[in-house]
C-alpha cells in the first residue's frame, strides 16, 4: 500500500491480533477479549484488514466532519452578535447573553474557540500559582459578612467615577448589599450599613480591612489615655453599641472572597449597566438590587448548616443616632464649641459656671444635620463664626477630589505621580570628598 497511514497506539496494537486471527492461531472470541469488542466487530475488522490492509484497521469516520457540528453560518452570526454588541466581554458573558436574548444553542467552548480563531478573544496567558492557606467557610448565614469598598470607572465616562460599597455573606458567597458612594468615607459606609441592617437585621461578625474608615492607624491610637474615643473610629463604635463584632484582615488573600467578587463585578456589573443605559449613581442604585438577585440565583451556594443567623433589630437600635458621627468636645468658659470650622454657642437658662469645662457630644447625622448632647440631653445653639475648611483627601477619594476641584475651578488639573530617580541618577551615587 502506498502513502502514509496514520493511526493510534490502539488501532496499531490490533494488527498483531487481528493477523493471529486470519492465521488460525487465535479464536475469534479470544480476541474479541483481548480487545474489548464483539466478535461480530471482530469478523467486521478481519474482513476490513483481508481487503484495505492496515487502513481497514482505522475508524471507518476518521476525516468526515461530525453530523452534529455547528453550522457555521450560524457560527458566524454569533461572532459577529459578539463583535458588535459584546466586544470586550468574556466568552463566559458572551455566552451567557447570546444565550438569554439570542437564541444560541451551542457551548460556551465552541464559542470560546470561534472567539480566538476570529481575534475577537485573546487567551490569557496562565497565572503563577501562589497557595494561601485555605480558610473553610462559616456554617451559617450571617455569622461573617465580609465588606469593602472597590473604586473603579463604574459607568465607563459616561458619568462620575465613583465607589461600589460590597457586602458578601462569607457561608454562602451571597452578595447581601451592593451601594454606590462617592469614596469610601465613614458617611457613607453608615448608610450602606444602615440599608443592609434594615433588610437583613445585624450580623455576627464584619470582616474589614485595615482603611481608615474601620480602624484608626496610627501609634498614638495605641495608647487610650491620648485618645478620647478609646482608639476606636466612629465605625468601631456604632458597631459596639450594635453588639456586632469587627474583624480586621491582615492580607487582601485573607478577605478573597470579597475582593474575588469586586473583580468580577468590575467586569459583569460594569456591562450589564452599559446595556441597560445606566450613566448614574442614583440609576445604579435602583438597579443593583435586580443585579444581586440574578447574581446570587448564579453562584450563591448553600450553607454548610441551614437557618440565618442575622438578629433581628431591637427597639433600643436606634440607626439614626448610633449611625451619625460622635465626637467629645469640651466647653469654654463661653460655653462655646469648635466643630468643622464652625464655633457654636450654647443656648441655656442655667448659670454659666454650671456647664463650664463640660463635656459634651457633638453628632452629626447621615443628613449633615449637627446635635450637640449634655447628659443625653440635647441643648440649643446658634452658630457664632464659620471659617474656610481645607479638605485633605486619602489616594482613595484623590481622584474625585481632583475631578470636582477642576468643575469648580473650570481648568484641568492632572494629577502627577511622584517620580523615582533612576538607577543611575546622580542622587543615588555615592558621595565622595574630594
Amino acid at each position: 500500500m502506498n502513502g502514509c497511514i496514520t493511526m493510534s497506539t490502539k488501532e496499531a496494537n490490533r494488527i498483531a491480533i487481528i493477523e493471529k486471527v486470519m492465521k488460525k492461531e487465535m479464536k475469534q472470541h479470544r480476541a474479541a477479549t483481548l480487545l474489548g469488542l464483539s466478535t461480530r466487530q471482530v469478523r467486521r475488522l478481519v474482513k476490513r484488514y483481508k481487503n484495505d490492509g492496515a487502513k481497514g484497521i482505522i475508524h471507518q469516520l476518521r476525516g468526515i466532519p461530525s453530523n452534529h457540528r455547528i453550522d457555521e453560518q450560524t457560527l458566524d452570526e454569533a461572532v459577529k452578535t459578539v463583535k458588535e454588541r459584546y466586544h470586550d466581554f468574556g466568552p463566559t458573558l458572551a455566552h451567557e447573553k447570546l444565550v438569554e436574548h439570542h437564541g444560541v444553542t451551542f457551548s460556551r467552548e465552541t464559542l470560546r474557540k470561534a472567539m480566538i480563531v476570529h481575534a475577537v478573544w485573546h487567551p490569557k496567558r496562565k497565572k503563577i500559582i501562589v497557595l494561601h492557606p485555605l480558610r473553610d467557610r462559616r456554617s451559617y448565614e450571617g455569622e461573617l459578612v465580609q465588606v469593602d469598598g472597590s473604586p473603579h470607572d463604574w459607568f465607563e465616562r459616561r458619568g462620575p467615577r465613583c465607589t461600589l460599597l460590597v457586602y458578601i455573606d462569607d457561608a454562602t458567597g451571597k452578595l447581601l448589599w451592593l451601594e454606590f458612594a462617592e469614596s469610601e468615607s465613614t458617611a457613607s459606609y453608615f448608610l450602606a450599613t444602615k440599608h443592609y441592617l434594615v433588610a437583613y437585621g445585624k450580623p455576627v461578625t464584619f470582616y474589614v480591612d485595615k482603611h481608615g474608615v474601620f480602624r484608626v492607624n496610627t501609634r498614638r491610637a495605641e495608647t487610650a489615655s491620648v485618645n478620647d474615643d478609646n482608639g476606636e473610629t466612629q465605625f468601631q463604635r456604632a458597631m459596639n453599641q450594635l453588639d456586632i463584632a469587627v474583624i480586621f484582615a491582615n492580607s487582601a488573600q485573607a478577605k478573597g472572597r470579597v475582593e474575588k467578587v469586586n473583580q468580577t463585578l468590575q467586569d459583569r456589573l460594569v456591562k450589564e449597566m452599559r446595556l441597560q443605559g445606566i450613566s448614574t449613581m442614583e440609576e445604579g442604585n435602583r438597579y443593583l438590587p435586580t443585579f444581586m438577585e440574578a447574581f446570587n440565583n448564579k453562584f450563591a451556594v448553600v450553607a454548610k448548616c441551614p437557618g440565618n443567623v442575622h438578629r433581628p433589630l431591637l427597639p433600643a437600635d436606634d440607626l439614626d443616632d448610633i449611625l451619625s458621627q460622635h465626637y467629645t468636645r469640651v466647653l469654654s468658659k463661653q460655653l462655646t464649641i469648635s466643630y468643622q470650622n464652625k464655633r457654636y454657642q450654647i443656648q441655656t437658662d442655667r448659670p454659666l459656671y454650671a456647664m463650664r469645662h463640660a463635656k459634651v457630644t457633638v453628632k452629626e447625622d447621615l443628613n449633615g444635620i449637627v446635635t450637640i448632647a449634655y447628659k443625653g440631653k440635647n441643648l440649643l445653639y446658634t452658630i457664632v463664626e464659620e471659617r474656610p475648611k481645607a479638605t485633605i483627601a486619602d489616594s482613595k477619594v484623590l481622584n474625585q477630589a481632583v475631578d470636582r476641584l477642576s468643575q469648580r475651578l473650570g481648568i484641568p488639573i492632572t494629577i502627577v505621580p511622584s517620580r523615582i530617580p533612576a538607577a543611575d541618577h546622580p542622587w543615588r551615587q555615592p558621595f565622595i570628598m574630594h
